[in-house]
């Protein structure tokens, strides 16, 4: 498709009374396991993402769920025809919504993606490349805010050596090889990787679409897994803050108990130490002091040495 066609064709798309693109408010759910660790609770519209294929078909069929999604007319622009509508409706992509678009060279292929983008009457775009340079993100992250619609860059799995890019997330997808009743009934299960997502750590999961119920399922498998370690996360922190608390506690009363009983014994063990020492030097001094000194002899009557005066009557003799 040539620049003028692309562009008739954006125009009829806008023109078209049941259209959404940028009057569409909210995100694309994926399903409520996963749209929880997302902001906004599921994959932002007027935003580019980035979809790395670990395997090309599982990531195709992801890309083409996100863009049913999108509830709009949707873009898919590659070289080569990658992509049959008819193949596209297992994943809810109706033809009628559908726009092809062929583009060999990447300058019109990155044009191309960036007009989608920019149209009001877009709800979602893909192009599938190789790799962008990071300035190149940063213009298609500003058509896709400009036109309010969902970016899709669907590139080989080692193009996430080719450094940072604009995209709001990175995803990783692979096929997971069936066992049981969903692999029996064509369903098809894939492991989605969530590298990187602004304001929140890296998440895995395997998933099962549903074509009949139009529903994506995490595994049950996966699912008991989450739930675990929800819980487990949970009761170790509750079991954290109780251990915490009782820790405080406990440590506490044992402390007052142990410095009461402390305190207790070492007062009475120092009163026993003080009183037997005192008792022990008042009995020991009270029997030297009477028993061991001599006691003073009591004193006798010393002989006047006054002569005696005669007696009264007597004469004294010449």
């Amino acid at each position: 498709m040539d620049r003028p066609a692309l562009l008739a064709a954006l125009r009829a798309r806008s023109a078209r009374p049941d259209r959404h693109g940028a009057g569409v408010e909210g995100s694309v759910p994926l399903c409520a396991a996963i749209d929880r660790h997302l902001p906004g609770g599921g994959l932002a519209r007027a935003a580019l993402h980035e979809v790395l294929a670990a395997d090309p078909g599982a990531a195709a069929g992801f890309c083409a769920l996100l863009l049913a999604r999108s509830r709009g007319s949707v873009a898919w622009i590659a070289p080569e025809p990658a992509a049959w509508p008819s193949g596209l409706t297992r994943f809810g992509l109706a033809p009628a919504d559908l726009l092809l678009v062929r583009a060999e060279r990447r300058q019109d292929a990155l044009w191309a993606m960036e007009e989608s983008l920019r149209c009001p009457g877009i709800a979602g775009a893909l192009l599938a490349v190789d790799g962008l340079d990071p300035a190149a993100t940063r213009r298609l992250q500003q058509a896709a805010e400009a036109g309010g619609g969902i970016g899709l860059l669907l590139c080989p799995d080692a193009a996430e050596e080719s450094g940072p890019a604009a995209a709001l997330t990175r995803w990783r997808v692979g096929a997971v090889a069936g066992s049981g009743g969903a692999q029996a009934l064509g369903d098809p299960r894939w492991s989605l990787d969530l590298l990187r997502c602004r304001g929140n750590r890296p998440q895995g999961w395997e998933v099962t679409w549903r074509p009949a119920a139009e529903r994506l399922d995490l595994d049950v498998a996966e699912r008991l897994d989450l739930d675990v370690a929800e819980r487990l996360d949970l009761d170790v922190a509750e079991r954290l803050d109780l251990d915490v608390a009782e820790r405080l506690d406990l440590d506490v009363a044992e402390r007052l108990d142990l410095d009461v009983a402390e305190r207790l014994d070492l007062d009475v063990a120092e009163r026993l130490d003080l009183d037997t020492s005192e008792r022990l030097d008042f009995d020991t001094a009270e029997p030297l002091d009477h028993d061991s000194v001599a006691r003073p002899e009591p004193r006798r009557p010393v002989a006047s040495r006054r002569p005696a005066m005669p007696a009264r009557g007597r004469r004294q003799a010449s």
